[in-house]
């Protein structure tokens, strides 16, 4: 199983990036899905989590922002991310849960003031 991250990117507050995770060689339907993010000296934390039947859920800081989805038959998610702040700089990560679980490579995103 292989997941590959893209979207990342460097973009002004108030901006939009769209985050995309497609997974390979794995069933993607039945297996709910999220985003983390990890700052610079911080710990990697969920920001969103999507079930396989599509039920979401967002940390408090994103929601209204960010908005996760996905296409089973492209065996992707994706992650919306709009009216960018500085503060949601990271590296974003994407997870198949299972057993076992699985992690994407991570994509930069920057957010200039």
């Amino acid at each position: 199983v292989q997941l590959q991250a893209s979207g990342g990117g460097l973009v002004q507050a108030g901006g939009s990036l769209r985050l995309s995770c497609t997974a390979y060689g794995s069933i993607f339907s039945i297996n709910d899905m999220g985003w983390y993010r990890q700052a610079p000296g911080k710990q990697r934390e969920l920001v969103a989590f999507i079930t396989s039947g599509g039920s979401t859920n967002y940390i408090d800081s994103v929601k209204g922002r960010f908005t996760i989805s996905r296409d089973n038959a492209k065996n992707t998610v994706y992650l919306q991310m709009n009216s960018l702040k500085p503060e949601d700089t990271a590296v974003y990560y994407c997870k198949r849960y299972g057993v076992p679980d699985y992690w994407g490579q991570g994509t930069q995103v920057t957010v200039s003031s």
